[in-house]
């Protein structure tokens, strides 16, 4: 395997590092005939990594975050000798889950910055955490192993969780997180995503278009960057730094000709 070939196309230096570790998973992967794992990766790199695999003509590999839902996931890498239904039954040895329950006094009181801002004090980093699910009396954090026991450990020392029932959780165990949204009401001159952005992000069209060209859009989890794309009803957009929306429904026009829609906006 040639790596400088394979990625001579990829000017972005951040990218280039993460799918030359890829590529040092997959490599290991065959080389020890046993599954591989990476850290936890954003939408963006996610898309980058998929689009990179297939490419390459690579499949066996998948993502996998600790529900169906999850936004953040770490790519599996598995051997020739098994299946993906195989792979799978290797969950347990890769993530878990950590439980914080608060007391009742706390009730609502942290929200999901709070607790990010929690582990990130404590020196993890951000690639070793996955998605958070707030609840209103604690939350369910999604880890690679490797942190696990220092994070379980250290948690309960800052005030915030001094009062905190602190546990890890099989990931097998974990439920499906029902998303929580807020709908809003948007007024767009057109469906392209550019106006969408617009909307969503609260800036000019110009700005959008930046938005794009920064590949911070993700079009049902895919990245996006044309700015014409037109957005149908029942489409995900996620814009990096603002939120992910689900397009619900035109529900009218105004006397200009502009579209009345309905988004729900996920919180």
């Amino acid at each position: 395997m040639n790596k400088q070939e394979l990625l001579k196309d990829y000017k972005n230096q951040e990218d280039k590092l993460l799918l030359a570790k890829v590529l040092d998973r997959l490599e290991f992967s065959k080389g020890k005939n046993k599954i591989e794992n990476t850290d936890f990766l954003n939408l963006y790199e996610q898309d980058l990594v998929d689009k990179f695999l297939k490419k390459i003509k690579f499949t066996n590999y998948y993502f996998f975050g600790g529900t169906g839902e999850a936004e953040r996931k770490i790519l599996i890498i598995y051997p020739e000798k098994l299946t993906e239904e195989m792979a799978r039954k290797n969950h347990t040895k890769m993530i878990s889950v950590i439980k914080i329950k608060l007391p009742i006094e706390l009730n609502d009181e942290f929200d999901h910055r709070r607790y990010l801002g929690a582990i990130m004090k404590l020196g993890i980093e951000r690639e070793k955490i996955g998605d958070i699910s707030v609840k209103s009396r604690g939350a369910e954090i999604i880890v690679k192993n490797e942190v696990q026991e220092f994070l379980v450990q250290n948690l309960g020392s800052l005030t915030r969780f001094s009062q905190a029932e602190i546990t890890v959780e099989n990931i097998e165990n974990m439920q499906e997180i029902e998303a929580q949204k807020m709908e809003i009401t948007e007024i767009v001159a057109s469906l392209r995503l550019d106006n969408i952005v617009a909307s969503l992000a609260r800036t000019s069209r110009n700005k959008a278009v930046e938005i794009l060209e920064q590949e911070r859009v993700f079009l049902n989890f895919k990245n996006e960057t044309k700015a014409s794309k037109q957005v149908k009803v029942g489409d995900i957009i996620t814009i990096r730094g603002k939120g992910r929306f689900e397009f619900k429904e035109i529900s009218g026009n105004t006397r200009k000709g502009r579209f009345v829609i309905k988004i729900d906006k996920y919180i």
